[in-house]
């Protein structure tokens, strides 16, 4: 047993954990947990926890479903909100085995490793720094009952309404005890909207920061009577919440994004990273935003992109090269604005990593940048500057994602598969209803 699982067996002893709860994700990006008691831990070091997979979204038929959580004990921490002062609960995540030991093919986390592991062996490390954005309502969400935000304020408003503050305040505190660093919050644009931004780390630990950032939000709002949704567009006439991401990639401690003279102070890697996102966007579109909701968010005139295109601090671009601060070399990154606040994270990332890669493995060459408000043109004039749509539905997605080579080598086939049957059957279900759009138009006049 090596010092890390070491270090969890003292913790449990010194803090007094009598429970410890083993975390995971489904395909879909759904947070699953069990708990072990401590003295379970040590076998569940050596041998994993079993479980039935073909229960669990996407991870196994039934006769093939056992599996194995294994935890990773670089990822042990107390729950703060667990803690009563004399007992304490801690969580751990897990990668999924199978009874042989080898990885499961359907453990979103594995995908994201192996596609990490194919950017090291380039000599890459892929950091992430997400703007998470997310409403909180007054109450929890009801059938056929249009949701209340807790405030009317704006963005960066700092107002005498307690609700968003106090909240911010609690969640961050929460946050940082579990060693999840804050860079800033604040609040967005839509009534009720809050945004708090996570500092950057290496992609795994952003995508398990993430995780654990969307449990932190829902236990804090649950403590102070409200609720916190991340659904990408709950309001038709209010901003969507997205979450994006700033990314780079360093060769050891070298930016390798950084090439000082150059435009932007973007190197040529850097600029077939971008390359990559623009030319396979319209196929990863089903995983950065995968709900039928997630494009009601991406329609003209919000804060989400519409358009495959990039831009130099162009917030109407999908991909925007941020102002470079002098003296800040290794700071140089690219935002990447589609994702959504509900994606699967580590799938997400998987995706964008890949298609970066390919740019730079393929040496793409990065189209001319969008300068004008993307926005504003007419559908002829971004048709002549070479501007494509992104996906308009969910049903677009899927047929683009579903001739994707570069999604099926990433996902790998059985996440591939799964995913996109689930997205087909989701759409099928959305076809089908009829909505109070409908009856509020036609039932007075057909």
């Amino acid at each position: 047993m090596g010092k890390q699982e070491d270090f969890v067996l003292r913790s449990l002893e010194e803090r007094d954990v009598r429970f410890v709860r083993l975390w995971f994700t489904d395909v879909l990006g759904f947070l699953k947990s069990v708990a072990v008691a401590p003295a379970e831990l040590e076998g569940a070091f050596d041998e994993g926890i079993g479980f039935d997979g073909s229960a669990i979204e996407g991870f196994a038929r039934v006769s093939e479903s056992d599996m194995l959580a294994l935890p990773d004990p670089s990822t042990f921490q107390l729950l703060p909100w667990r803690d009563n002062g004399t007992t304490a609960t801690a969580r751990m995540f897990c990668d999924i085995v199978m009874p042989d030991g080898s990885p499961s093919y359907a453990d979103p986390r594995h995908v994201l490793k192996r596609t990490l592991s194919k950017a090291a062996e380039k000599g890459f490390t892929f950091y992430t720094h997400p703007e998470i954005e997310f409403y909180l309502m007054k109450d929890q969400p009801k059938v056929g009952v249009m949701p209340v935000p807790v405030d009317s304020s704006g963005y960066f408003d700092h107002t005498t309404q307690a609700e968003g503050a106090d909240f911010r305040r609690e969640a961050i505190t929460y946050l940082e005890q579990m060693g999840i660093s804050v860079e800033y919050s604040h609040h967005e644009g839509g009534p009720g909207q809050q945004e708090i931004d996570l500092r950057y780390a290496d992609a795994l630990s952003t995508a398990d920061n993430i995780m654990t950032f969307r449990n932190v939000i829902r236990e804090v709002a649950l403590s102070q009577g409200v609720w916190a949704t991340f659904m990408p567009k709950p309001f038709t006439e209010h901003p969507g919440s997205g979450m994006h991401t700033h990314v780079s990639l360093f060769e050891g401690d070298n930016n390798a994004f950084y090439e000082a003279g150059a435009e932007y102070q973007l190197s040529k890697t850097g600029r077939q990273f971008i390359a990559g996102i623009l030319r396979h966007a319209p196929e990863i579109s089903v995983v950065t935003n995968q709900w039928v909701n997630s494009y009601k968010r991406m329609l003209i005139g919000g804060e989400a992109p519409s358009y495959v295109c990039w831009g130099h601090n162009n917030r109407s671009a999908m991909v925007r090269v941020p102002m470079y601060k002098p003296n800040k070399g290794q700071s140089t990154r690219v935002e990447i604005r589609s994702l959504d606040a509900a994606c699967n994270p580590y799938l997400a990332y998987a995706v964008i990593l890949a298609a970066g890669m390919k740019g730079i493995e393929e040496g793409y060459e990065l189209p001319p940048e969008a300068e004008d408000d993307v926005w504003a043109l007419s559908d002829q004039e971004r048709h002549s500057l070479g501007i494509d749509p992104l996906p308009r539905s969910l049903a677009d997605a899927i047929d683009i994602a579903e001739r994707s080579e570069l999604l099926a080598e990433t996902l790998g086939e059985h996440v591939f598969d799964f995913f996109l049957r689930n997205k087909r059957a989701e759409w099928a279900e959305y076809r089908r209803e009829v909505t109070s759009f409908e009856r509020d138009r036609m039932l007075p006049v057909l």
